[in-house]
């Protein structure tokens, strides 16, 4: 790849985390530059791909075209994915840092198009039941994305790869947690129907004023859920090179907070979107630097039981565009 394409790439790439996330953005910087760069281009594909499918503009609620089609513009992500995959010229510039990403890190195709099927669960309007059914969906949407980033850290054991998927795990969960009102207003519901049931919050009416104090029980409890995947995040991070250590403690603990804030402020909690300050995220940087040297002398801990099992690798996965979860390789137990 020749120079001025190269900086274009990283450019798109850097401009696209810092609008979609400033969260992760704020973390990434402290990667190396190589395995910024290709977290960077991962990003990329990843925030493009949820656009195309929502119509929307780096996460932002624009309202789509009149022709705007969901399942043919999936169907086009998963043609345009195996194309990467294939070595094909890639114009569009998330697919050209995709194809950079994926062939020079060796990411297995499964988990990109794991990625794409948790896009479908949106596109068909998959219903959640049970908290299983919710971290399906968020092994798709994040835990996958989890598994790739650690492999362009040089990750290849399973079991740290457990600890990442984990760790995409949690993000989500504290994702759904903050976002509950908002996506109710799009028509989406991602917390398991049985919770809601038991909160007596009628799904169709999520974002109604008169069930924040319910909703805010529920919340909580989704928060409380994310709280062992964290910790087995932590665990996993002493197997990463020192800098990615503390980019991903930092990551982890930045979200984590936002968790934290979420239940914390109760009814109140969407009233507006919740964050952390400038100074929270640099209180938990050095955090996350402390956790990262103190993972070098910490022996590793097995993954505590009882948690969502990914996917096992050697199943096979056949990418289905229409539909939100193939037969195989997507249920855990």
């Amino acid at each position: 790849m020749n120079a001025p394409v190269d900086a274009a790439l990283l450019e798109h790439a850097t401009e696209t985390i810092k609008v979609g996330s400033k969260s992760f953005a704020a973390a990434a910087r402290l990667f190396d530059p190589a395995t910024r760069r290709s977290v960077l281009m991962l990003y990329a594909w990843c925030r493009h791909c949820d656009d195309v499918v929502d119509g929307q503009e780096l996460g932002f609620g624009v309202a789509p075209a009149a022709s705007h089609d969901p399942h043919a513009e999936l169907a086009r992500l998963y043609e345009q994915t195996r194309r990467a995959y294939a070595g094909e010229a890639m114009t569009d510039p998330a697919f050209a840092a995709f194809q950079e990403v994926a062939l020079g890190q060796g990411i297995a195709p499964r988990y990109a198009f794991d990625h794409l099927a948790g896009f479908g669960m949106d596109v068909d309007a998959v219903k959640y039941e049970t908290i299983e059914d919710t971290l399906r969906y968020c092994y798709h949407v994040a835990g996958v994305v989890g598994l790739m980033m650690a492999q362009i850290m040089g990750a290849k054991d399973a079991r740290v790869l457990d600890h990442a998927c984990d760790l995409g795990l949690a993000f989500q969960l504290t994702n759904i947690a903050r976002d509950i009102v908002d996506d109710a207003r799009i028509g989406r519901c991602y917390l398991p129907a049985q919770w809601l049931r038991e909160a007596g919050i009628p799904e169709t009416e999520i974002a109604l004023p008169r069930h924040r104090v319910a909703l805010a029980k529920v919340a909580a409890r989704l928060v409380d859920h994310a709280e062992p995947y964290y910790a087995s995040a932590i665990d996993g991070i002493g197997a990463l090179p020192l800098r990615s250590a503390w980019a991903i403690a930092t990551a982890r603990n930045v979200y984590r907070q936002i968790g934290i804030e979420v239940k914390a402020r109760g009814p109140a909690a969407w009233d507006e979107r919740v964050g952390t300050s400038k100074a929270t995220k640099l209180l938990l940087l050095v955090k996350g630097g402390v956790e990262a040297l103190l993972s070098r002398l910490r022996r590793a801990r097995p993954r505590p039981a009882g948690l969502w099992q990914r996917p096992a690798v050697d199943v096979p996965y056949e990418p289905v565009p229409r539909h939100a979860a193939p037969a195989t390789g997507v249920s855990g137990s």
